[in-house]
């Protein structure tokens, strides 16, 4: 009965750890951090953003901050009405919860025209579902595990 509930235990914890550890953590600019005069959209080129990845945003606060603004906005820098607070933490995580097309934006002084803004698109596949269906060796071990589980239920 022990034996059950460990691999059980077990089991689950093979099955969920993946959809965890899948998701990326994107730093906007690497080591740059967010800034004026980078070319974020060189940075995002070769980037695939899914929904379940992250977005951290790394800057001196109070010296800028990061808006969610859409198309119209970013590409003419329109600062977002005074009802909108932007994040100003100076290390904001931005979880892309949704896919499709997501533009931000610094808010402070010509900041944006300088070129800290970051357009991007987000998959609609998640992280964790990137990682089960491109790993055959996690799909191997999940096949042994699901084994064991097997003839420890059959065994008792």
């Amino acid at each position: 009965m022990a034996w059950n509930k460990i691999v059980t235990l077990i089991t689950i914890l093979v099955v969920l750890l993946p959809t965890i550890a899948m998701a990326k953590e994107f730093v906007v600019g690497d080591d740059s951090g967010w800034k004026t005069n980078f070319d974020y959209e060189a940075w995002a080129k070769d980037k695939v953003f899914r929904v379940g990845d992250t977005l951290v945003f790394n800057y001196k606060a109070p010296n800028h901050n990061v808006f969610k603004v859409n198309g119209t906005g970013f590409k003419e820098c329109i600062k977002p009405t005074e009802n909108e607070a932007p994040l100003s933490s100076g290390n904001d995580k931005i979880d892309l919860k949704i896919s499709g097309n997501k533009w931000y934006i610094c808010s402070v002084k010509d900041h944006c025209e300088l070129g800290m803004k970051l357009f991007i698109t987000v998959s609609d596949e998640s992280s964790a579902v990137r990682g089960i269906t491109l790993s055959g060796s996690y799909q191997a071990f999940m096949a042994v595990i699901m084994a064991i589980t097997a003839i420890a239920a059959l065994s008792t």
